[in-house]
């Protein structure tokens, strides 16, 4: 079993039920356990004209290969009503791996660590709350330091997941 953290993003159809969705999804996924979630974050979308986006992250023991956890995490997507219009649109659903045990994933399909995660206050601090204070990536980089980096600006911590 490896620690995968799971980034969950929505600003569709009623955002935190997507999530809390997700979360019902992610627990019955096979060969793989649902350790934890974070709390549920609000932040503005990354492009302007967009709805407000709810995000939060799933801690994940798997034995699950990398690309067949990918396809799963596609799955539930598709599940959810999630259509691929365009890059970085509105979705009701975004689940993207953002660690897998200690790898260093490049293929076509799959990027992880995930890339630009160290730029985004909405997957590093609820990633936060479920890692080890002394996680380091498998690139090196500490989460500590791209905490640092990353100032908790736009993001609003919601009370309830």
């Amino acid at each position: 079993m490896e620690r995968i953290y799971i980034g969950m993003g929505s600003n569709l159809a009623a955002p935190a039920e997507q999530l809390r969705s997700a979360v019902a999804a992610l627990a019955q996924l096979p060969h793989s356990k649902l350790v934890a979630v974070s709390d549920f974050y609000q932040s503005d979308s990354l492009l302007p004209g967009q709805p407000r986006y709810t995000n939060a992250v799933a801690a994940l023991d798997s034995t699950l290969a990398p690309l067949d956890l990918l396809d799963a995490l596609q799955a539930i997507e598709n599940e959810q009503g999630r259509e691929r219009l365009e890059r970085w649109g509105p979705r009701t659903l975004d689940l993207d791996i953002l660690l897998y045990g200690d790898r260093l994933i490049d293929e076509p399909r799959l990027k992880v660590p995930h890339y630009h995660m160290q730029e985004r206050a909405f997957v590093l601090y609820p990633l936060a709350e479920l890692a080890p204070a002394d996680l380091r990536l498998a690139d090196g980089r500490s989460l500590t330091a791209l905490l640092a980096a990353c100032p908790f600006v736009g993001l609003e911590r919601l009370t309830t997941n």
